[in-house]
């Protein structure tokens, strides 16, 4: 039986990080697939440069885009001032919505305002859940034209069912102050204000993860299957392994199946998104790097617009279509469904398609309740009780960034470095 000090189960984000992170040359990486990265892989083909996914990286620390950074080729991070949309009725909106709901036609804005005025007199009961957060803070008019409709394509389910404090601190919260100044002087700042993004993909910062991991450490196309907690041995698709710490950042509730662990589907949810990446042979809307659809007439939630990033000839979008998990979801048939929503938007004309890539993400959003902060916070516990750490978005059980990721792996390596003699 083979055995190393620490056992990582993932190469993607967080799972590299870690690896640069440990100091430690006694560890294994296993990644599943064939190829590391996760979600965060690109796919290059026909001239086009897509993801699996629209994926910016809002850095905070610098220290942290500078580590990455110094291991690209020179140039080949530019950063972008955000330009994001909300496609409403026949108009595009600037986001966020809620401050700027003065460029909605006048009785639409004035029924917004009103019920943003007046919203502490219509609220009654607690506050328990999104739904409720969203109502209180903003009020019917707002709640009901973007906040609602959106999340609920977004995440798949009713938004009563979420924690209030499901996305955090990356929920663009306004008061009635900012927004009326916002009618003024415009101030669409957010965590995303400014985005960095490599000219050849987000595979660039795997790539730059990857290079700082110690050599022979990835094991592709290898799974973990099982744990035994109180032998501390792994069993993968390949062979067994013996460890002291093993980092999952696989999702939560995969990590208590693989540790023989019961699993309540009924707090442990999520969605699905089914991405398409599409190229057509010119280009589209300019100056928008992606949009957002609330409305239902629309299969997509959000469309993104690479060529607006790369300053490309040909217009290159990524589409997302939220699904709740158990869904069915046909492939050829929304594509044929976003085509011509994608039409009626606007978006497409005469244009002609020329390639196409698909990846359904699954999980994509975690679904954040009150219960299952409760059950990760209990079960991390115990599983860091017997040398197992989950981390990560899926292995948090949570809604956070990619230099969140890397931030939390540099902080549980600093826990579990290795004690020099």
């Amino acid at each position: 039986m083979e055995s190393c000090r620490t056992l990582i189960a993932g190469a993607g984000v967080t799972g590299l990080a870690f690896a640069n992170f440990i100091d430690s040359n006694d560890l294994i990486v296993l990644e599943r697939d064939t190829e590391i990265g996760g979600y965060c892989k690109t796919v290059k083909q026909d001239g086009f440069v897509w993801d699996y996914s629209g994926h910016f990286f809002h850095f905070r620390h610098k220290d942290i885009e500078q580590m990455l950074v110094s291991r690209m080729p020179p140039g080949e991070v530019q950063t972008i001032a955000r330009r994001s949309k909300i496609y409403l009725g026949e108009s595009l909106i600037d986001f966020p919505f809620q401050k700027n709901i003065h460029q909605l036609p006048k009785e639409d804005f004035i029924d917004c305002l009103y019920h943003l005025f007046f919203k502490d007199e219509a609220r009654s009961g607690q506050v328990e859940s999104f739904e409720d957060m969203v109502y209180a803070r903003f009020g019917k008019g707002i709640t009901d034209r973007f906040l609602k409709p959106y999340n609920e394509k977004l995440y798949a389910c009713a938004l009563n069912a979420l924690d209030a404090e499901a996305m955090g601190r990356f929920f663009p919260y306004a008061d009635l102050e900012d927004i009326v100044r916002n009618m003024k002087q415009a101030d669409n700042s957010s965590y995303n204000a400014t985005f960095t993004y490599p000219r050849g993909g987000a595979f660039e910062y795997v790539k730059a993860l990857a290079a700082g991991t110690p050599a022979g450490s990835i094991c592709t196309d290898e799974a973990l299957l099982s744990i035994d907690l109180e032998a501390r041995v792994a069993t993968t698709s390949k062979r067994q392994i013996r460890y002291e710490h093993l980092v999952s950042t696989l999702p939560f509730d995969a990590l208590l199946r693989a540790c023989g662990l019961p699993v309540d589907p009924g707090v442990f949810h999520s969605n699905k998104v089914l991405v398409y990446n599409l190229g057509f042979d010119r280009k589209g809307w300019r100056d928008v790097h992606w949009a957002y659809f609330p409305e239902k007439r629309y299969v997509f939630y959000r469309v993104g617009f690479y060529d607006n990033i790369f300053a490309s000839d040909r217009m290159s979008l990524y589409i997302e279509l939220g699904a709740p998990t158990g869904a069915e979801l046909d492939v050829e048939q929304n594509l044929v469904r976003t085509l011509e929503d994608l039409k009626t938007a606007g978006i497409v004309d005469e244009h002609q398609l020329v390639s196409s890539h698909t990846v359904t993400m699954n999980p994509a959003y975690v679904h954040i309740t009150q219960s299952s902060a409760r059950e990760v916070t209990r079960l991390r516990r115990l599983l860091g009780s017997r040398g197992v750490y989950s981390a990560g978005r899926y292995g948090g059980w949570t809604y956070c960034s990619i230099e969140d990721n890397i931030l939390e792996a540099r902080e549980l390596a600093e826990v579990l470095k290795p004690i020099r003699a």
